[in-house]
């Protein structure tokens, strides 16, 4: 058993640890409980997922939440601000983080051109960043199973249109075998079974 030299990271075409970054926008308690396309446990397991496997390969994370400090809307929720205790925090006013000068200038100092995409909602503040981002030449990875709508068809319809528009849609599993590759990068293996067996929505034999 023989794998190839371990293709340029940086710029592989598949997503890899050093060139993407996970953009986490709007897991607060409204937004959250306004969810309609899935169940919220289910939604707050999977992105705390997405969030592990960033911090797993040492991915570059943004996190951003809109009108905290106007003090309309609280912070991210306490479950996912504990897994990133350290982590900055952009907020915002506008619904489109893509608009928000700092979130924006954050974005661009991670110098990884594939956005790896959790937002609430799906129509909005997910749709619009991401639609922004694909024309500034990035690419967009939208994780499916950890973004909602406020209804099955509202985030049916907006994952329709974000990837018409060119992003990669991508599930949690999928992201995960994307990062870790091959075996023979042992250092990561314990932390992907893990993650993996912990979540009841995935079975698999390593």
């Amino acid at each position: 058993m023989t794998s190839y030299p371990r293709r340029e990271p940086a710029t592989d075409a598949l997503l890899t640890p050093e060139n993407a970054a996970l953009l986490v926008i709007d897991y607060q308690p409204t937004q959250v409980a306004s969810i309609q396309s899935m169940p919220h446990p289910q939604l707050i397991r999977s992105v705390s997922m997405t969030i592990q496997l960033a911090q797993l390969y040492h991915v570059p994370i943004i996190l951003s939440t809109v009108n905290v400090k106007s003090g309309r809307n609280q912070d991210t929720l306490k479950v996912l601000r504990d897994l990133m205790p350290a982590q900055p925090s952009y907020d915002r006013t506008s619904i489109n983080a893509w608009e928000d000068q700092a979130f924006h200038e954050a974005v661009a100092r991670t110098g990884h051109k594939k956005l790896v995409m959790c937002a609430l909602w799906t129509e909005a503040c997910l749709t619009f960043p991401a639609l922004d981002a694909l024309r500034e030449g990035y690419q967009v990875y939208p994780v499916v199973d950890a973004v909602g709508g406020t209804s099955t068809l509202a985030h049916e319809t907006a994952l329709r249109r974000i990837e018409q528009a060119g992003a990669n849609l991508i599930t949690n599993a999928q992201l995960a075998c994307e990062w870790q590759r091959d075996w023979n990068r042992t250092e990561f293996v314990p932390g992907f079974v893990d993650l993996l067996t912990a979540n009841d929505d995935f079975f698999i034999n390593v």
